[in-house]
């Protein structure tokens, strides 16, 4: 049983009935998941995720204290507390780990300031600047198991893709990126003899090619522990995990070397017609950098096309 499961499970044996009990003029308020930060919310957690913050709970949403007032706030997390510390063998942890609990009640935006830097969603590109893909990927991860107020899963599911001129900035500066390191200085480095220098162009291209891959997907990209298992799971151009998980674990040697700047190529080519797929360029370049400027180019809002073309990455 995997960590999302085992909250569903906890929550609808013990965490449910214990609402519908003692709080049911406060259920239409109420939203219950789990999201958030920890492997589990994303369903990659195994055996190894077990050592540490793997627990059974799940975590319980309020708005604001016009609508829920601090005693009943006080009162249901006093109630929460009282659950079960144990369900199906795991224990509930007494301590609550690094950066604060990550179950238990929480006021809605209490938890979007906490992840996102705020309790809405972004209406300025300064504040879509501010917001680093991971933060977003944990506040739209997980389950929720049910939203009766509908607060919470308002925002969840605004912030789940981003504004297309924000996303098409986004990806021009990643393409730029991917172009310079990969098709451009991982050769150049090697034939200056640069090993260490050539092996760090591959891994500035392999970022890029993941968060154009998930930008390419519309998909929040997870904090770099995740990301591969992450694309593995992506709609469109998935088959890349596999290619820039070599191009990372490979060396330099003379064989190899030609290998890698092969593959780098065949990347760049997967990118580039997926972009072309969903009509952001129309060059026919082989060059991710010309392809780059396209999407810059085909951005609607003026003010966001004419800034830098990395102002977003």
């Amino acid at each position: 049983m995997n960590g999302l499961e085992l909250s569903e499970q906890y929550f609808e044996e013990y965490g449910r009935p214990m609402l519908e009990r003692d709080f049911p003029d406060l259920l239409p308020f109420l939203a219950a998941g789990l999201v958030g930060r920890g492997s589990e919310r994303f369903g990659f957690d195994d055996a190894v995720s077990r050592d540490h913050d793997f627990e059974p709970g799940f975590l319980l949403f309020l708005p604001g204290e016009d609508v829920v007032d601090r005693r009943t706030a006080f009162l249901l997390e006093r109630a929460y507390a009282k659950l079960p510390k144990e369900y199906a063998g795991v224990r509930r942890n007494l301590v609550a780990p690094v950066g604060g609990p990550r179950h238990g009640v929480f006021r809605t935006a209490e938890f979007y300031e906490k992840h996102i830097g705020g309790a809405a969603v972004p209406t300025t590109y300064e504040e879509w600047k501010a917001l680093p893909e991971y933060a977003r990927a944990e506040a739209t991860n997980g389950k929720v198991f049910f939203d009766y107020y509908g607060q919470f899963s308002d925002i969840r599911q605004a912030l789940r893709k981003l504004p297309e001129d924000i996303r098409r900035k986004r990806l021009a500066g990643q393409l730029l990126l991917a172009a310079q390191a990969g098709q451009y200085n991982y050769g150049r480095c090697l034939a200056h003899g640069e090993t260490g220098a050539a092996q760090l162009a591959l891994h500035a291209f392999a970022e890029a090619c993941l968060a154009s891959v998930f930008l390419l997907n519309n998909r929040p990209m997870p904090f770099y522990k995740w990301q591969f298992r992450a694309l593995r799971d992506c709609s469109v151009l998935s088959a890349l995990a596999p290619e820039l998980e070599y191009l990372l674990s490979s060396g330099n040697a003379k064989p190899e070397a030609e290998k890698k700047i092969k593959k780098t190529e065949a990347i760049s080519a997967a990118l580039i017609a997926e972009v072309k797929r969903q009509g952001l360029s129309t060059s026919e370049s082989p060059d991710l950098e010309d392809h780059a400027y396209q999407v810059n180019d085909s951005i609607k809002d003026a003010d966001i096309r004419m800034r830098h073309i990395l102002d977003l990455v």
